[in-house]
């Protein structure tokens, strides 16, 4: 079985020493590549159709884990929405031709799609109402990619951390906690979760299953963010502090992963504890 990476970043990076394990032929496609070991590296912009339906050969899977080059409206039509298209119109030049095509995609995503929240359950079947420039983007792309000339399975990330990230943990070190209320709830994944939940459905695909067409990809415990901070507080053995003005989460919604779970995944992280524990015995 062959896999194409498409944006091979820190995501990519990890997901491809656990394909070449289990068996598979590895192909990367970004602009500037390097060297990785057993990976076949392919020089390309996502959003060019010539280069991608060239990567496209052969190649049974596609995951797609893109990054914008900043937080502005413009990188996020170029990093997600363009790139969609591209892939798309890739994929559809390749059938009108007689072309290979891939059995399946693997579209990365964020719940930030829903927009903000009041503090209430989402699932795969929650209306989405992104309430900024980067959740309508990743929105419009998702919809791009619902339409490709094959079956394309959406993955929904919620806040993902772990590696170098630290972000969260600095905040509690610097005083800036979340007020107790109004509770502001709080969804996360680890990277590792992130690698092995791909490395699950890629799995699947290599056993012939159907994938359903939309994934949330989030641990088994969303929390109030206030006692996420409360806890990082203890663990770090600094006081806890709320800062003036209170520290504000952009969504405030609880992300259920019970789809997931009927998959047969099992979390590495169930909950934030066991992450950021790792974390900070790491750091």
């Amino acid at each position: 079985m062959r896999a194409l990476l498409i944006g091979f970043g820190d995501l990519a990076q990890r997901l491809a020493p656990q394909l070449l394990a289990a068996g598979w032929q590895v192909r990367g496609l970004r602009r500037s590549p390097a060297d990785f070991p057993g990976v076949e590296m392919l020089r390309g912009d996502c959003r060019d159709v010539d280069a991608v339906a060239s990567a496209l050969a052969d190649q049974d899977l596609v995951i797609i884990t893109l990054t914008p080059a900043a937080f502005t409206a413009e990188a996020y039509q170029h990093a997600y929405v363009d790139s969609a298209e591209a892939i798309c119109a890739a994929l559809k030049r390749r059938k009108g031709r007689g072309e290979s095509l891939p059995r399946q995609i693997i579209w990365v995503s964020s719940t930030s799609v829903f927009g903000a929240g009041q503090g209430e359950w989402v699932n795969e079947g929650s209306e989405t109402n992104p309430a900024s420039f980067s959740g309508g983007c990743l929105l419009a792309a998702e919809q791009a990619v619902a339409a490709a000339a094959v079956p394309a399975t959406v993955v929904r990330f919620s806040g993902i951390y772990g590696g170098d990230s630290t972000r969260m943990l600095d905040q509690v070190r610097a005083g800036r906690c979340a007020p107790a209320q109004p509770v502001q709830w709080s969804n996360r994944i680890h990277r590792e979760d992130c690698v092995g939940i791909l490395n699950h459905l890629a799995a699947w695909v290599e056993q012939g299953k159907i994938l359903a067409p939309l994934y949330l990809a989030t641990d088994c415990e969303p929390a109030p963010l206030h006692e996420v901070h409360r806890w990082l507080a203890e663990q770090l053995k600094v006081p806890f502090q709320v800062a003036e003005g209170g520290a504000v989460t952009r969504g405030n919604r609880r992300c259920s992963n019970q789809l997931l779970l009927a998959s047969g995944y099992r979390f590495i992280h169930p909950t934030f504890r066991e992450g950021y524990a790792q974390l900070i015995a790491d750091s």
